[in-house]
């Protein structure tokens, strides 16, 4: 088998098959139709295509793919604002789940990676040089993504980062940490809430009214370890909400891992500001808010989720989040292009 380079890793497996590995594979592990081990030739000398995988939609499926990859109808920049954007590698899921995307919709996918703390003007680490650099390269770009996190560090930047998508209008996805930072965000400049913040961050903050992210109802905060909301879980998602359509179900299955969530106490004077919780999970807890998002009349995408979606993506089926934000994102791109 001979490994050439290649124009890009999807056409890989291409290249094997096309060597027809397939047939060479089936004969080694004697498998049907080389069930016998006595008499049956060496996998090298195997020529024809027993196994007929060229001709499977699996294949053709994944050719369509690789074409994509090389043949895209336009650039698409996607500002990445987190706190470890000089580890690329913490947000490798969702850059992922991003490309998947991208491919699915033909488009080149470039990611602008924002340090989150320049976008924060009052920050004693940011110089004015460092702001303003970050805001030019975020007001280039098509898409925002904020993704998940712990810690106050970079907070605020993400919450000036949230606004601006909002307010330009801006495809927008948030993921877990980064949906709390939406919610912040709507209830300061929305509902002029000036001092809400989670209480991840802030102890001193007015019950049921500044304190918009809580702790877990069921946590403790004594108990070190086992004390976050983990795994696989249950989302019934709003009809006629975005999230709705593009996930194409009521009910989604998505995994989590987070401590912190939205106080359902200042549910309804959000929604009554515009900002819909359209994804909700009951359990023996009650009922906690997972995605959130902005009528599409009122914003062209903005929607954050309190799971992470980007654990769930593929290749060959991108996650439903991040595929509208790119078809999102697409829609910008043509305008500006």
């Amino acid at each position: 088998i001979s490994l050439h380079d290649v124009s890009n890793i999807y056409r890989v497996p291409l290249m094997m098959m096309e060597q027809n590995l397939g047939s060479m594979l089936a004969q080694r592990l004697r498998i049907n139709p080389f069930c016998k081990q006595s008499g049956s030739k060496k996998y090298s000398s195997i020529r024809d295509d027993i196994t007929h995988l060229n001709e499977s939609d699996l294949i053709k499926e994944w050719t369509a793919l690789a074409d994509g990859v090389d043949q895209p109808e336009n650039e698409c920049v996607i500002a990445m604002v987190g706190k470890y954007v000089d580890q690329g590698d913490a947000y490798l899921s969702v850059i992922k789940a991003l490309t998947h995307s991208a491919v699915a919709t033909k488009q080149r996918l470039k990611v602008e990676w924002i340090e989150a703390s320049h976008l924060e003007i009052n920050d004693e680490e940011t110089t004015e040089e460092m702001y303003d650099n970050a805001i030019t390269r975020l007001k280039k770009c098509h898409g925002i993504v904020v993704p998940g996190g712990f810690g106050v560090r970079g907070f605020e930047g993400k919450v000036e980062a949230i606004k601006y998508a909002r307010e330009s209008k801006t495809p927008f996805l948030g993921i877990c940490l980064g949906m709390q930072a939406s919610v912040v965000e709507y209830c300061r400049n929305k509902l002029g809430r000036t001092d809400a913040h989670s209480a991840e961050f802030r102890e001193d903050l007015a019950e049921d009214f500044n304190d918009v992210i809580i702790f877990m109802p069921e946590g403790d905060r004594e108990r070190y370890g086992g004390t976050m909301r983990l795994g696989l879980r249950e989302t019934i998602l709003q009809e006629g909400s975005i999230a709705r359509k593009q996930y194409g179900s009521e009910k989604v299955l998505e995994r989590h891992r987070h401590r912190y969530e939205v106080n359902p106490a200042v549910v309804t004077d959000l929604e009554a500001a515009g900002l819909k919780f359209v994804g909700r999970n009951t359990d023996s807890s009650g009922e906690r808010m997972e995605v959130v998002e902005i009528d599409a009349s009122k914003h062209p995408y903005f929607v954050a989720a309190q799971f992470h979606p980007e654990f769930t993506s593929r290749p060959e089926k991108p996650n439903p989040l991040f595929l509208g934000l790119l078809q999102a994102s697409k829609e910008t791109a043509s305008v500006e292009g």
